[in-house]
């Protein structure tokens, strides 16, 4: 970068004419990095950033209206952008906003990034937070996560109170709208053979099920809750859409199906299981949620929500997509660190060569800190692949509490 001295200045004090006088380090470097700044880099000139943000800051708001004309023309007219950008539609009530991991293991720094917005928002608008644990799959629960998931939550947001909803304890409420989907048509209880069904479908053709009347699809309804009805794979619960929709995941997709894994929590109470797209429609819509944001490989499952909604003449919330944080390193995927603690690869869930929360946190990392990098990404919708070492200093130097 050429002339870096006054580039630091220039946005130092475009900073914090934005912000009461008071620049941040986080958002000039973010800014310095459109420049040409590359992230190797930031050991080399930390010491000399901070010292100039501290000169700027100790100006009054006046002195730093004077400097900042004499180099105002070497700045980007890119807005410097510290923290989330404000929601629309927010009720004077507040927000409700939700986060809602499966307990297939603890939480890992994935799970804080498209967490964190959502917390933030409640924060600056007030309203409601839900944590909202989403085990309705049988076969994809570990039994311990549900209590780590907790803990990890509880070290994230010190003293803060939320509810905590576990979705396999409102079973009777999801049977209670597919009962509903059912008298309004939309939905119906397919028992073709799946390989038959994939040929109709990709041909945009309706099979056999779908033209049955509403009290053969509640009888139908009924041989799935029946332990003597139909058997485990022989028959599922799908919702009627457009057959010609251009994408063929969109076409009469699944909601709910039978499983007779024994559940860690509910052991063998039920049989017939909803899928993710209909238990987060439903509790989405209980639980009055407002806003909506998530990781951006959720798209098509929220026009799967959004379809349901409106056959329930509900407005859908409003929703953003955020992308993903990849690591060079290390591994996110629970069933993969599962498989390696197992392997002996990992001493454990708190193993320093992982990126899971209890990790961070044993390796000494403030919470602080790390909200300070979450508020700094935004609405992120770029997937970005970083590594550990450079996660590392991005959190303890640029966003270090003084």
């Amino acid at each position: 970068m050429k002339d870096i001295n006054n580039k630091i200045k220039a946005y130092a004090l475009k900073n914090a004419l934005t912000h009461k006088g008071n620049s941040n380090q986080g958002a000039v470097i973010s800014a310095l990095f459109n420049e040409g700044l590359k992230k190797q880099d930031i050991k080399k000139y930390i010491k000399k950033i901070t010292k100039i943000i501290q000169e700027v800051n100790s100006l009054s708001l006046e002195e730093q209206k004077k400097e900042f004309e004499k180099l105002e023309n070497i700045v980007s007219k890119r807005e410097i952008r510290q923290g989330l950008p404000e929601l629309p539609d927010v009720p004077k009530s507040g927000v409700i906003m939700r986060f809602a991991p499966s307990p297939s293991g603890p939480l890992h720094i994935g799970h804080m990034i498209s967490m964190g917005p959502n917390f933030l928002y409640f924060k600056k608008y007030g309203g409601k937070f839900y944590l909202r644990i989403e085990d309705t799959n049988p076969n994809n629960i570990y039994k311990p996560a549900y209590k780590m998931i907790e803990t990890d939550i509880r070290w994230l947001l010190k003293g803060e109170k939320f509810p905590i909803i576990i979705q396999s304890n409102r079973i009777s409420l999801y049977y209670k709208y597919i009962k509903k989907l059912l008298f309004k048509n939309a939905v119906y209880v397919c028992d073709c053979n799946k390989d038959d069904f994939k040929i109709l479908k990709k041909n945009k053709r309706a099979c056999p099920c779908r033209e049955l009347t509403k009290n053969q699809q509640l009888i139908r309804w009924g041989k799935m809750l029946d332990k003597k009805g139909y058997k485990e794979g022989e028959a599922v619960l799908r919702f009627k859409t457009t057959l010609s929709h251009k994408n063929p995941a969109m076409r009469d997709f699944p909601l709910a199906r039978i499983n007779e894994t024994t559940h860690p929590l509910q052991k063998n109470k039920y049989r017939v299981w909803p899928l993710m797209n209909l238990s987060v429609t439903v509790d989405d819509i209980e639980m009055k949620i407002t806003h909506i944001i998530r990781g951006k490989d959720h798209k098509d499952n929220s026009e799967k929500q959004k379809m349901i909604y409106k056959i329930l003449g509900k407005k859908y919330p409003w929703c953003s997509f955020m992308g993903k944080l990849h690591f060079k390193e290390s591994e996110l995927s629970t069933t993969k660190i599962k498989e390696g603690i197992e392997q002996k690869k990992y001493s454990g869930w708190d193993d320093p060569k992982l990126m899971t929360l209890s990790s961070l946190k044993k390796q000494g990392y403030n919470p602080i800190n790390l909200w300070g990098f979450i508020k700094s990404r935004g609405l992120n919708k770029i997937d970005k692949t970083i590594s550990k070492k450079d996660f590392s200093e991005v959190i303890n130097k640029i966003f270090k509490v003084k």
